[in-house]
């Protein structure tokens, strides 16, 4: 492969992409075969969620497949190979104008994962963090406010 650069050139970015989706928790759909490609109702097609995007909709189900995996479930955060930020009784997160740069432009290690999410996701993440985890900041941020974090 190394012989071909316009071959990896190509490949070295899809294969990046993938890899950061996967890190990140990106989910996969299942979709069910068509009938021409097979009689079996129990087959499945994997893919990508359409155009990338996650597909959680709900702040629970976005933190638990797409945060979780760094931040940990109970949101206490991690030291390892890198260091995951406790969201756990985190005063950073008082104010929403911080939370949803970091989700949209991403901090140190974190990518901006609001790339892969809608207004509307980005704020449910955002209001589940901010009201879990020992945090209880109830001024809502809105998709709105999303919208505006955007680079």
């Amino acid at each position: 492969m190394k012989d071909h650069p316009q071959l990896m050139a190509t490949i070295r970015p899809l294969v990046g992409a993938a890899a950061m989706l996967a890190a990140c928790g990106a989910q996969l759909l299942t979709l069910p075969a068509s009938n021409a490609q097979s009689n079996s109702a129990a087959q499945t097609d994997i893919v990508f969620s359409p155009g990338y995007r996650f597909v959680e909709r709900d702040g629970d189900s976005l933190y638990r497949n797409v945060c979780s995996g760094c931040h940990m479930m109970d949101g206490t955060g991690a030291r390892g190979a890198g260091t995951f930020p406790s969201l756990a009784g985190n005063a950073k997160l008082q104010a929403g104008a911080y939370p949803l740069h970091v989700v949209t432009h991403g901090q140190h290690g974190m990518p901006p994962l609001g790339a892969f999410m809608s207004d509307e996701q980005v704020a449910a993440v955002v209001n589940y963090v901010r009201t879990h985890f020992g945090n209880d900041y109830q001024d809502a941020v809105t998709a709105e406010d999303a919208k505006a974090a955007r680079p």
